[in-house]
């Protein structure tokens, strides 16, 4: 057993309601099980107040909002986080555009061009974890790698096909 897995502080399980974040196509949802996958594997998510962990998250939309339902294994309710998506618009449509980019350029660019492309990329993914870690902070606590993971998983809910 490595010492994530030992960890009360981390997300064992992560779900998206089907009711409410409707199946997208096949590469979207590869996209999104991949996303869930990175994020179970290596997670830092801690209940400030609580050793109750690992947790459940469930993520749940309403309009442009996101809900994050924190349970505990025996499923009680650890907390509940409603996020804006509206601060993350902006910042996604510009990571949206610049993956874009990147995925057209690997095709036909020269490497320097593909490297600068790339570096913006991850500014913007930066910039969306550090987001991301700033609108969960006041009811959970998460590291930079997993707010990282967690945009990476907002960015495939929100991905236009």
């Amino acid at each position: 057993m490595n010492e994530a897995e030992e960890s009360r502080d981390r997300l064992s399980e992560v779900f998206l309601d089907e009711a409410t974040i409707p199946r997208g196509a096949i590469d979207l949802d590869h996209e999104r099980a991949v996303a869930i996958f990175d994020l179970i594997e290596e997670n830092s998510f801690a209940v400030p107040g609580r050793d109750d962990g690992p947790y459940t998250l469930m993520i749940s939309q309403e309009e442009s909002k996101l809900t994050f339902d924190v349970r505990t294994g025996d499923g009680e309710q650890a907390v509940s986080i409603v996020v804006s998506m509206t601060p993350f618009r902006p910042l996604l449509k510009d990571y949206f555009m610049v993956c874009e980019t990147y995925y057209n350029a690997i095709r036909t660019a020269s490497p320097r061009q593909i490297e600068a492309i790339d570096r913006e990329r991850t500014k913007l993914h930066n910039e969306g974890a550090d987001l991301m870690a700033q609108r969960l902070s006041e009811k959970v606590s998460v590291d930079q790698g997993t707010a990282r993971r967690l945009f990476t998983l907002i960015s495939t809910l929100r991905w236009k096909t």
